[in-house]
């Protein structure tokens, strides 16, 4: 019987490097999870980096009697004062058999140097940097899918991020249910039957129906949005953005949407669909839609007694000039 080759020790040092709170965890708990593979009972300490003294650092990153795994987790590196930074790149420089520390920095400027020397001194590093771009969810949304062992559809990706919203915890959440429910093949179908409501009354397709110049169906979703409490300002934001990405994908021409994403900014899903409704609308149409989008953008942060009204009206504009020749 061949031997098993033991597992590699993990790495002493890792930086995980950034402020997106979810990706974060991740990386924590992937480093301890490869630690525990080899030392199961290995021990997992956390601390706010700031908390600590040089000498409270030292202890814990000092041998044990009985030479134990540990993970040390030091959150928050970003806020240490000169003396702890120092003391973390001077001590993580000749670790302890066994023990493996994590420093998690938020990025930027604020303590910049720690991180650098961190990088310098061979820490394995994880990127976990804020998600704010649309196409930047869609891609996390297809990895969740892969990562719960299942494939989501091109068109489910929009669907379920008008659904759920941008927070990842919730993302995720909503792709490990859907491909454990669907056997693994998220499809628009299931996005739309297990999101029913959500999916249904969300800004976006309000403003995807007022694009589209259905104006019934839009004043359908609009009062289902305002009975299942979708906040006004929301709406008027979804207008909006349905105004500016029309007015973008129409001055960029029948481009590849492929091919014509990273320019502008959007999914290629976003733009084929823009594509298929700015035929239908006019320069001067644009215009005085994005005229009734500012407005009512003022009107539901405070300028009018009635933001649902104010979302109706606006409503009827924008679909009347599109109509408008």
């Amino acid at each position: 019987m061949d031997d098993v080759p033991a597992p590699s020790a993990p790495a002493p040092l890792h930086l995980v490097l950034g402020e997106e709170e979810l990706l974060v965890e991740r990386a924590v708990e992937q480093v301890v999870a490869e630690v525990r593979v080899g030392e199961p009972g290995a021990e997992l300490r956390r601390y706010r980096a700031a908390d600590l003294t040089p000498a409270d650092l030292a202890d814990n990153l000092s041998p044990s009697l009985f030479a134990e795994g540990r993970v040390i987790v030091l959150q928050a590196a970003h806020e240490v004062g000169k003396d702890l930074a120092a003391a973390i790149v001077q001590q993580s420089a000749d670790p302890a058999e066994g023990i493996v520390l994590v420093v998690v920095h938020a990025g930027g400027a604020r303590n910049k140097p720690l991180a650098d020397a961190l990088r310098k001194g061979g820490a394995v590093v994880t990127m976990c940097n804020k998600i704010t771009r649309s196409d930047e969810r869609a891609d996390f949304v297809r990895a969740e899918a892969r990562r719960a062992g299942g494939r989501i559809a091109p068109d489910a990706v929009g669907v379920i991020l008008e659904a759920v919203g941008s927070d990842l915890r919730e993302l995720a959440a909503a792709v490990g249910q859907l491909v454990a429910d669907t056997g693994g093949k998220v499809d628009e179908h299931a996005v739309r039957r297990y999101h029913r409501g959500r999916a249904e009354a969300s800004g976006f397709t309000v403003a995807d129906k007022v694009m589209a110049g259905d104006r019934a169906g839009a004043l359908e979703a609009l009062r289902w949005a305002m009975v299942l409490g979708v906040a006004p300002v929301l709406v008027a934001d979804a207008l909006a953005d349905g105004v500016r990405t029309l007015a973008k994908v129409g001055a960029a021409g029948r481009g590849d949407p492929n091919r014509l994403a990273g320019t502008l900014g959007m999914p290629p899903w976003k733009i084929r669909k823009a594509q298929s409704q700015v035929r239908a609308w006019q320069p001067e149409s644009l215009a005085l839609a994005f005229e009734a989008a500012a407005e009512v953008n003022a009107d539901v942060k405070g300028a009018a007694a009635d933001p649902g009204y104010a979302l109706e009206r606006a409503v009827l504009r924008i679909c009347a000039a599109r109509e408008s020749r």
